[in-house]
């Protein structure tokens, strides 16, 4: 009887930490909520040391060296809550006479650029924000 009653309050202990995890990660997804048209992007060119500054429309290619970048969505967080900027990007290498190669699709983070980076051995992109 003593067993049970301590998995009993094991499951709902387990239970409720399950839910308050929920319950933030639902609000952190929902936290990102406005859509924007254009990301801003930033892209380093580790022969020349040259850093550029690009906006990329949703959809519409954009070319960086021998990169071709294509934004999907872009999503930030309202002003009254802490900045953060999404970007879900496909990352393609082009190169005369070779076939296409993505090196890349999937969500880049402004303030955590590092969590999900291309990994290239001439060129680095990552999102600095979403624009209205």
């Amino acid at each position: 009887m003593r067993n049970s009653n301590i998995n009993l309050k094991r499951a709902i202990q387990f239970f409720f930490v399950c839910q308050v995890f929920l319950t933030f990660a639902s609000g952190a997804v929902h936290s990102l909520s406005i859509e924007t048209d254009t990301a801003l992007l930033q892209g380093l060119d580790k022969v020349t040391a040259r850093v550029s500054t690009f906006e990329a429309n949703l959809n519409q290619e954009v070319r960086f060296g021998t990169l071709e970048v294509i934004v999907k969505k872009c999503v930030k967080t309202p002003p009254e809550e802490t900045p953060e900027s999404a970007a879900f990007l496909e990352i393609r290498d082009i190169k005369p006479g070779q076939d296409l190669e993505i090196l890349f699709t999937g969500w880049m983070f402004a303030s955590s650029p590092s969590l999900s980076a291309m990994q290239h051995p001439v060129y680095d992109v990552w999102v600095i924000g979403c624009l209205d």
